[in-house]
């Protein structure tokens, strides 16, 4: 009761503060001066009283208001408890700019005419008042609710002929359901919005800190966040009680990555740590609007006449923690949903499986049928109404018009609408219930707790984060899968380098061992040292290890080589201060490495301030020497996708200023010097190297600086960096002015091996149909290499490569004309496009039958995917088995992804790990995240998630093909048993002169698909089961019926219509004769109410007995739920033939019980309406069996290897994950296949070529084949 009290307290009260807030606003508009000032003191009082409420004992020396509410919406001020002595200065609160926003830290009253909101939010999606409407609107969103509303007016009318209890109760019930569930959902938002805004958090207050809620803050507040807290909302970094001004923050909630990042508050700020301190603080921050970009920041501090930069650096998002710090201090930039983590939290747009787009096109056909039925009807009833049937007394209540023989018109259309009522249950109202609950069961109990998808190393379920595509999995045509973390582990080693044109370090990858195997060499590999090395480095090669690399020729070089790795990151020393001891917080395996690999070459990298780097080398000046050496860090011109690279500006203790870069050979190659043309050859021969090798390259570089040069450059960078408007672009632009004249130190190169069982999961894969394309952003040569690792392609291929690192395209780059080379580029793509797909056809209509396979890079794709080149690009590759686009941009990712989507109307599923891959997962039909080691940017935008790409294989083989399977039966008995039930309706209307009298009970037509027929349909689509887990990966081909949409087309629709028909006609005709053949005990024959009772109970069991017969598997639920809902019928009808009297069903079923008639009819009449359905599905089980049909045949003696083996496995779980299996799997139990098990020929022959085993053909086998339709031959 409390609760919604407070609940209608707070709607009102919020209701009345909007209204209230926008009066005032409006005013404002044109009085600013005078309305400030009312309000001031009108509410002033007020508010006063309530602080000593809401705050006992405060003495602010600031007045405000708070224009945010909790998480119900309720509204705080907090005011002085003494008026202020302080006037606001209008020329001070200066209107916001459109672009960005100005912020006065502890100043309330000069930021109180903004309106900033205030600091609570509130994620739910109703309030008392708008629940219901709101609510009802998104259930009638539904055509098929919309339609039963109609339906449920309709019988209101006086032209029903069914009482409105049969329409309106179930879908009562149905928006009932709904609604509970919604309000549930709601309810708990509401709880967690209370939680999160009752927070506890120190605010400045009379030079002291006070704990308030977190929705008591305002946009301009001081605060202290404590180690292990989170931020309340986004804040200015001004003051940590670290010496050296940083502070460290984990930011798992917002990007799941548990690496710390390092913030770094202005040197100005950092004496403002102690709240006396604090409470002097005046600055005034000018900073963009509120935006949802995370990674971004531009801004300013206006801080004693000076203007300080802001940026990233310098930011407290709302959601993070703090750690490794005792508390920092900061000033509150955006509050509430203004924050960047709440303008960040909307809904992914929701996907539609094909089969559900399939199932709206099948209601709209039922709903066809149903027009076409009425119509029906409507012309029989208006040409059947006839003054000459007198005996009918049609001309006593023509007031009514509905069966005036006089005026046809209006009979025909009043019985349309009678009709309309009456055949109404042909569209199942308890359809798209049952398939959301069979859907999120599948999702929740099935997927989520299988353990052959759980990763015990990284203790990772598999996660369905929607319910929406189960059945979609069964279906996916084409797989889109980046390259690191996805395929491989993206556990980087550093395992070779090329310094100064030599190159160092021995030893064999897997990609190389891989591809050896592929040519069927044995050849004797050299093995590296097993010599126990750190995480991340895996390099042997003596000549450079315990400084035996001052012996190179080139030791200088290795030098500035070291101190690269050593310097030119971003990466955060945690632990004690030694080799052994120290860990290092990166963020990307790569960096880690690198600075890994420094380490080892005796360049150790301990401490980190924001000014300094400090180093410690050993052998530099002689061997055996060891020295702390300190950089200064000048400037760090960070990594991102468009610049890929990344660069620092350093000062030796000596005054040498040094830049130090980074980054892609394509961008460093870029930007060289003169006088690098030898080492640049030679070095690009080493990467080619290293790339066939399956390694990532990554090229160093620097450039000693003059003091002249950097202050001039540094004074641009300055200004750049205090930009407010694109400051991003401003960045590149000056860094593009230092980073030029550069000179080459040599290049790493990076294992990430590849993930286990990859290969396998890829070759399963092809054999199901399903083809897979790698979208990647390593060089063409290293992508070629992971592809033969994986199997992606062979020798036996045909392969079509598209690159532009052709010598052509390198001499027209190199005249540096970019509209030459743009279309020099276009041409040449456009002329190679045209030739592959001339000789792909050749190959695809030749004998041979070649596999093809096309590599591209996406400079080249840049320009296939241009308007004119897309059809030619997508023909051409949709005939390849394979596909490898390299050097991608992740908007090329997403490009390629939706082109063959939409372009080619296929089912695709993308798959990625990292933030790169949010846009192809989100492009894709099913989008699959890789729990890994890049955060949860792509789990977070997945549609699925799982932790190594193997369990793709059970993903789709398993679960996908059998949800699609179960699904597929659900909606085709859905439509069948509707049609069959409406169409004994039908056949009745004939006989009553098409009158519209029902020819069932009231409650019996409403409960058919409520009770009576809805449980066995639910467990089938939750536990049949055509083939067992090893058999569906065993034969791959069989996912092949899932990509073809061989078990819900309009031809499987058709058939079950045809058997609608035969059997409603079987069940009718057989229920009217017993009228006249059978007797009561009282010689009387069976009246209306006691044939309409008896056909109902045939039907009853004849709709069950056929979904019996649809099963794969036979378990003791599906008995129990059949038997139970012929059970259910039997007590109902008991009990209703009794209780009322004046219904014409009164009694019957103790009439019928007492005739030998009944008990013939409940026997006969299912034997002889299923007869049609046993041979069709005999003859079709013989003479055109489906694959798992031949499957079953094949291993129908086999004991069910499922429960053997994962019975196994679940021995070898803790006691939690038996439970979970124990759950996921059940019911565990031996399968029964149903269906014809005759000794059919040729079975023995399945996939007997795939195997190379021969096998004789037979008489009876040929004869059989011929009469098959011929198939059409794979692309």
């Amino acid at each position: 009761m409390g609760g919604s009290e407070s609940l209608v307290i707070v709607g009102a009260f919020h209701t009345l503060s909007s209204m209230l807030i926008d009066i005032i606003g409006a005013f404002r508009f044109y009085v600013v001066v005078v309305v400030n000032r009312f309000f001031i003191r009108v509410f002033g009082r007020f508010d006063r009283l309530r602080s000593d409420k809401v705050m006992p004992g405060r003495k602010g020396a600031f007045r405000s208001r708070v224009s945010g509410g909790d998480a119900s919406g309720c509204s705080y001020r907090l005011l002085d408890s003494a008026p202020s002595s302080r006037t606001i200065q209008l020329g001070h609160v200066h209107p916001q700019a459109p672009g960005h926003r100005t912020v006065f830290c502890n100043d309330r009253e000069a930021n109180y005419i903004a309106k900033y909101l205030g600091n609570a939010v509130s994620t739910t999606k109703y309030n008392l008042l708008t629940f219901l409407p709101k609510g009802l609107y998104e259930q009638f969103r539904r055509v098929a609710n919309l339609y039963f509303l109609a339906i449920s007016c309709l019988s209101f009318t006086p032209v029903s002929p069914v009482s409105p209890i049969t329409n309106v109760i179930p879908l009562s019930i149905v928006l009932f359901v709904s609604l509970i569930k919604e309000a549930f959902e709601d309810w708990k938002r509401l709880q967690n919005d209370t939680t999160i805004n009752n927070s506890p958090v120190d605010m400045l207050q009379d030079k002291r800190w006070e704990s308030v809620p977190w929705k008591m803050l305002q946009v301009g507040d001081i605060i202290r966040v404590k180690q292990d807290g989170f931020f309340p909302a986004d804040l200015l970094f001004l003051a940590t009680t670290n010496p050296d001004g940083v502070c460290y923050t984990e930011t798992a909630n917002l990007d799941g990555e548990t690496n710390l990042k390092i913030r770094k508050a202005l040197e100005k700020t950092w004496d403002y740590v102690i709240p006396e301190k604090a409470s002097e603080f005046k600055g005034e921050i000018q900073c963009e609007k509120p935006n949802n970009s995370l990674y971004t920041f531009t801004g300013n501090l206006v801080l004693q006449k000076q203007t300080l930069p802001l940026g990233p650096n310098q930011i407290l998002l709302r959601g993070c923690s703090l750690r490794n710090t005792e508390y920092i201090v900061g000033a509150v930039i955006f509050t509430g949903h203004e924050t960047k983590v709440m303008m960040n939290s909307m809904n992914v747009p929701s996907k539609r499986s094909m089969l559900e787009r399939k199932l709206d096109k099948v209601i709209a056909t039922l709903f066809g049928v149903l027009l076409t039925l009425c119509l029906i009807g409507a012309i029989g009833s208006a040409i059947f109404v006839d003054v000459r049937y007198y005996y009918l007394q049609l001309l006593i209540n023509v007031e009514s018009q509905q069966f005036n023989p006089r005026n046809r018109i209006m009979v025909f259309f009043l019985s349309i609408f009678t009709l309309i009522t009456l055949y109404s249950p042909i569209i199942p109202i308890s359809l798209y219930v049952s398939i959301e609950m069979i859907k999120f069961i599948q999702s929740t109990k099935f997927i989520n707790n299988d353990l052959r998808m759980y990763h015990s190393e990284t203790n990772t379920p598999a996660l369905a984060r929607t319910s929406n595509l189960n059945e979609e999995l069964g279906q996916v045509e084409y797989i889109f899968s980046d390259k690191t973390g996805t395929l491989t582990r993206n556990l980087m080693e550093f395992f070779k380098c090329s310094i100064g044109g030599e190159t160092y370090g021995t030893g064999i990858t897997e990609i190389e061992m891989e591809v050896a195997k592929e040519n069927g060499a044995n050849n004797e590999v050299h093995k590296p040292s097993s010599t126990k090395r750190d995480k991340g480095f895996n390099f042997d090669d003596a000549r450079l290890m315990r400084g035996a690399w001052r012996n190179e020729p080139n030791p200088d070089m290795c030098k500035e080589f070291f101190r690269c790795l050593a310097i030119c990151h971003t990466v955060l020393p945690e632990g004690e201060e030694t080799p052994n001891k120290l860990r290092y917080q990166a963020a990307s395996p790569d960096e880690a490495a690198l600075v890994t690999a420094a380490k080892h070459f005796g360049f150790f990298f301990y401490r980190r301030t924001p000014t300094m780097v400090y180093v410690r080398e050993s052998h530099v000046e002689k061997m055996g020497k060891v020295q702390d050496v300190s950089y200064e860090i000048l400037n760090v011109l960070e990594f991102n996708s468009t610049r890929k690279r990344q660069s620092v500006v350093c000062r030796y203790k000596d005054g040498r200023l040094v830049l130090y870069c980074k980054g892609a050979d394509s961008v460093i190659y870029e930007r060289l010097g003169s006088g690098n043309d030898e080492i640049k050859k030679i070095t690009r021969v080493h990467m080619e190297q290293y790339g066939e090798a399956g390694l990532r390259t990554l090229c160093l570089a620097y450039k000693d600086l003059s003091h002249e040069m950097y202050e001039s450059w540094n004074e641009k960078f300055i200004q750049a960096k205090s930009s407010l408007r694109d400051r991003e672009k401003k960045l590149d632009e000056v860094s593009e002015l230092i980073e030029k004249d550069l000179n080459l130190i040599g290049c790493t190169a990076i294992e990430d091996k590849l993930q286990e069982g990859v290969p396998s999961c890829i070759e399963t894969l092809s054999k199901a149909g399903i083809k897979i394309w790698v979208l990647t952003g390593d060089k063409l040569e290293t992508a070629i290499n992971i592809a033969y690792a994986c199997k992606l392609i062979n020798n036996d291929m045909k392969q079509f490569i598209i690159s532009s690192e052709t010598d052509e395209i390198t001499d027209v780059e190199s005249r540096g004309d970019q509209v030459e080379i743009a279309q020099f580029i276009r041409e040449t793509v456009k002329t190679e496009l045209q030739k592959y797909h001339g000789e792909a056809q050749k190959i695809l209509n030749g004998s041979s039958r070649q596999k093809l396979a096309l590599l591209i890079d996406g400079k080249c794709l840049m320009y296939a995917l241009d308007p004119t080149l897309r059809s030619m690009l997508l023909s051409l590759s949709l005939n390849c088995s394979s596909v490898v686009c390299c050097r991608v941009s992740p908007l090329q990712k997403a490009q390629v992804t939706r082109l063959v989507r939409k372009g080619a109307n296929k089912i695709t599923l993308s798959i990625g790990d990292g933030a790169n891959d949010v846009g192809m997962i989100q492009a894709a039909n099913i989008g699959v995240g890789i729990s890994g080691l890049e955060g949860m940017q792509a789990v977070m935008a997945s549609d699925f998630a799982i932790a190594q790409f193997r369990f793709l294989t059970d993903l789709l083989l398993v679960h996908g093909r059998w949800s699609y399977l179960r699904l597929c039966k659900v909606v085709s008995y859905f439509f069948y048993k509707n049609l069959t039930f409406t169409l004994t309706q039908f056949w009745f209307t004939f006989q009553t002169g098409f009158s519209g009298q029902r020819f069932y009970d009231d409650w019996c037509q409403s409960l058919y698909n409520v009770i009576f027929t809805a449980l066995p349909v639910v467990i089938v689509g939750l536990l049949d089961k055509d083939v067992s887990v090893e058999l569906s990966k065993k034969y791959p081909q069989l996912y092949k019926e899932g990509v073809n949409n061989t078990f819900f087309n309009w031809k499987v629709v058709g058939t079950l219509a045809c058997f609608s028909v035969y059997q409603s006609i079987v069940v009718y005709n057989f229920a009217v004769v017993s009228s006249t053949s059978g007797l009561t005990p009282s010689g009387l024959m069976l009246g209306h109410w006691d044939v309409s009772t008896l056909a109902f109970t045939c039907l009853v069991i004849t709709v069950n007995l056929r979904l019996l017969m649809m099963c794969s598997t036979v378990t003791r639920w599906h008995n129990i739920s059949i038997g139970g809902s012929v059970l259910l019928w039997f007590i109902f009808i008991f009990i209703y033939a009794i209780l009322f009297i004046d219904k014409g069903t009164f009694f019957t079923i103790y009439v019928l019980m007492s005739t030998i008639c009944f008990y013939l009819m409940i026997i006969l009449l299912p034997t002889v309406a299923l007869l049609g359905d046993f041979i069709y599905e005999g003859f079709q089980r013989w003479l055109y069996p489906y694959d798992y049909q031949i499957v079953q045949e094949i291993h129908r003696h086999d004991p069910d290897p499922v429960c053997a083996g994962l019975l196994d496995i679940g021995n070898q779980q803790t006691p939690e994950d038996e439970r979970r299996y124990a759950f996921a799997m059940l019911p565990k139990e031996k399968s029964r296949h149903t269906g014809f098990a005759f000794d059919s020929p040729g079975y023995e022959s399945f996939f007997a070529s795939q195997q190379g085993v021969g096998a004789p053909q037979r008489a009876w086998d040929v004869v059989r084949r011929a009469s098959m339709k011929p198939q059409p031959r794979e692309q």
